[in-house]
């Protein structure tokens, strides 16, 4: 295979979670670009629609799919919705996630911890089960699963959330070591600090920030676009020998 079609996705369906801005919309816009037809999904569907007639627009292929994927049932539409319109699935990236509390450890509250759970760990988990299922069909597949510089290194007032960051990644290696044997690769990206609506809380705080930015050695905030082709990577024939992975891109945090 020459260099020029490493990273092309010509012919492949991509899911992508958490679609509809920041992270996600940067990873769905590039794999559209390198010709994959991306399955764009979030909790409202209306969001996910702007962002795939943005790709179609822009000469892309797109189909908008809302998915929350704390809501088991809402998955198994999703992955019916695929199954029946597409037949197979090349491509799923895990990236929809939640933070709902930002408090000492000791103040976590039951129903934060909760959704916490039920959607960065049970979603990812069975979100990745329907599809390594639909990819076991069609002779294989990748799996990248957005986790976070906080599941190596625990953000402050962030415990659960950095928990569950924690188990995505001791995840990617358990689907990559049981469905390599299905030419299924699994992998993760761990973002640092990024400019999306997501992270505002510690971005849009002065002294969050400034501390923050002392403990990055590149001094910046990332552009979610950085994210993207981490990604781009990963799902793609560039990464064809590169499972059980957890990719730092962090500015060198945890350098």
């Amino acid at each position: 295979m020459s260099k020029t079609q490493l990273f092309d996705l010509d012919g492949k369906i991509a899911f992508v979670s958490g679609a509809s801005r920041g992270i996600g919309e940067a990873i769905a816009r590039l794999l559209a670009q390198q010709g994959a037809h991306v399955i764009v999904s979030s909790r409202k569907l209306e969001g996910c629609q702007a962002v795939a007639e943005a790709i179609v627009q822009d000469g892309g292929k797109a189909t908008a799919i809302a998915c929350h994927i704390g809501e088991m049932e809402q998955i198994q539409n999703a992955f019916a919705q695929i199954r029946e319109r597409f037949g197979r699935l090349d491509i799923l990236v895990n990236n929809a996630a939640t933070n709902p509390q930002f408090c000492n450890v000791l103040d976590t509250d039951l129903g934060a911890f909760q959704k916490t759970v039920d959607v960065n760990i049970r979603g990812y988990y069975f979100m990745s089960i329907e599809g390594g299922k639909l990819m076991r069909e069609n002779g294989g597949g990748s799996i990248v699963n957005v986790a976070s510089i906080n599941g190596v290194s625990p953000g402050e007032f962030q415990g659960i959330y950095s928990v569950t960051k924690a188990a995505v990644i001791s995840m990617t290696k358990v689907f990559a070591k049981e469905c390599a044997a299905f030419g299924i690769r699994c992998n993760a990206l761990l973002p640092g600090l990024t400019d999306t609506k997501f992270a505002s809380a510690l971005t849009q705080n002065d002294s969050i920030l400034k501390m923050a930015l002392q403990r990055i050695p590149l001094k910046r905030v990332a552009d979610p676009e950085e994210m993207a082709g981490a990604v781009l990577y990963l799902a793609s024939d560039a990464s064809s020998y590169t499972t059980g992975v957890a990719l730092n891109v962090d500015g060198g945090f945890l350098s």
